[in-house]
Protein backbone atom coordinates (compact mmCIF):
# COMPACT_ATOMS: atom_id res chain seq x y z
CA UNK A 1 0.00 0.00 0.00
CA UNK A 2 1.34 3.48 -0.79
CA UNK A 3 2.47 5.91 1.90
CA UNK A 4 -0.51 7.96 3.11
CA UNK A 5 1.24 10.41 5.46
CA UNK A 6 3.82 10.26 8.21
CA UNK A 7 1.33 9.40 10.95
CA UNK A 8 -0.55 6.70 9.01
CA UNK A 9 0.90 3.23 9.61
CA UNK A 10 -1.86 0.93 8.35
CA UNK A 11 -5.00 0.86 6.24
CA UNK A 12 -7.97 -1.41 5.62
CA UNK A 13 -8.95 -2.52 2.13
CA UNK A 14 -12.61 -1.54 1.87
CA UNK A 15 -13.30 -2.38 -1.79
CA UNK A 16 -11.47 -3.69 -4.83
CA UNK A 17 -12.59 -1.74 -7.90
CA UNK A 18 -11.07 -4.27 -10.33
CA UNK A 19 -11.13 -8.06 -10.32
CA UNK A 20 -8.47 -10.52 -11.52
CA UNK A 21 -8.42 -10.72 -15.29
CA UNK A 22 -9.64 -7.16 -15.79
CA UNK A 23 -7.56 -4.62 -17.70
CA UNK A 24 -6.49 -1.46 -15.89
CA UNK A 25 -4.84 1.77 -17.01
CA UNK A 26 -2.12 3.66 -15.16
CA UNK A 27 -3.64 5.98 -12.50
CA UNK A 28 -7.10 4.36 -12.84
CA UNK A 29 -8.70 3.72 -9.41
CA UNK A 30 -7.77 0.18 -8.32
CA UNK A 31 -9.04 -0.10 -4.73
CA UNK A 32 -10.50 1.88 -1.85
CA UNK A 33 -8.80 2.03 1.54
CA UNK A 34 -9.73 3.38 4.94
CA UNK A 35 -7.24 4.66 7.52
CA UNK A 36 -7.70 6.37 10.86
CA UNK A 37 -7.27 9.70 9.02
CA UNK A 38 -8.83 9.33 5.55
CA UNK A 39 -10.82 7.14 3.16
CA UNK A 40 -9.43 7.23 -0.37
CA UNK A 41 -9.03 5.47 -3.70
CA UNK A 42 -5.62 4.08 -4.61
CA UNK A 43 -4.67 4.42 -8.28
CA UNK A 44 -2.97 1.72 -10.30
CA UNK A 45 0.81 2.24 -10.47
CA UNK A 46 0.89 0.89 -14.03
CA UNK A 47 -1.21 -0.50 -16.84
CA UNK A 48 -1.96 -4.10 -17.68
CA UNK A 49 -4.21 -6.87 -16.42
CA UNK A 50 -4.78 -7.52 -12.71
CA UNK A 51 -3.30 -10.99 -12.16
CA UNK A 52 -4.49 -11.70 -8.61
CA UNK A 53 -5.67 -10.13 -5.37
CA UNK A 54 -3.46 -11.01 -2.41
CA UNK A 55 -5.28 -9.01 0.30
CA UNK A 56 -9.03 -9.46 0.77
CA UNK A 57 -11.56 -6.72 1.45
CA UNK A 58 -11.73 -6.04 5.17
CA UNK A 59 -8.09 -6.94 5.82
CA UNK A 60 -5.75 -4.38 7.37
CA UNK A 61 -2.23 -3.99 5.98
CA UNK A 62 0.84 -1.95 6.89
CA UNK A 63 1.70 1.11 4.81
Amino acid sequence: MPQMGVSVSEGTITKWLKQPGEAIARDEPLLEISTDKVDTEVPSPGEGVLAEILVSEGQTVDV
